[in-house]
């Protein structure tokens, strides 16, 4: 059956309302759920804290000793997905562009944490 010209202008009207929708309520769903999973984490440690503290045992369990090494990990390992991005990037033209970015990104992300923990621990063993 032929549609009128007010049915085509309903659907398009729809169309375009609901990418409106999608363009508006995903972002703000995102950072609701963001706000939302942050605030119940800070409000339980804080909590876990408290109650240590009621309990006489030192809450700085919680306080970690930076490592020296932590620039050199994060250094090595972006390095590593930036080649992750390029190698995504030609591998594109050959298989599905999606695919190709996450598998490039992983694969080349997980070799710069690989050699990063070579390397720490070549330079743990000097000292």
């Amino acid at each position: 059956m032929i549609k009128s010209m007010r049915q085509i202008v309903k659907t398009v009207i729809n169309d375009k309302k609901l990418n409106v929708m999608e363009e508006i309520f995903v972002p703000i769903g995102f950072f609701l759920a963001l706000f939302a999973i942050l605030y119940v984490y800070w409000s339980n440690r804080t909590k876990e804290r408290l109650a240590l503290i009621e309990k006489g045992i030192d809450a700085g369990i919680f306080k970690s000793t930076p490592s020296k090494y932590a620039l050199l990990k994060w250094g090595i390992f972006l390095m590593g997905a930036a080649v992750g991005v390029i190698a995504g990037y030609i591998l594109s033209l050959v298989i599905n562009e999606v695919v190709a970015y996450f598998a490039m990104i992983f694969l080349f992300g997980g070799v710069g944490l690989i050699t990063a923990y070579l390397i720490i621990k070549k330079l743990s063993q000097k000292e």
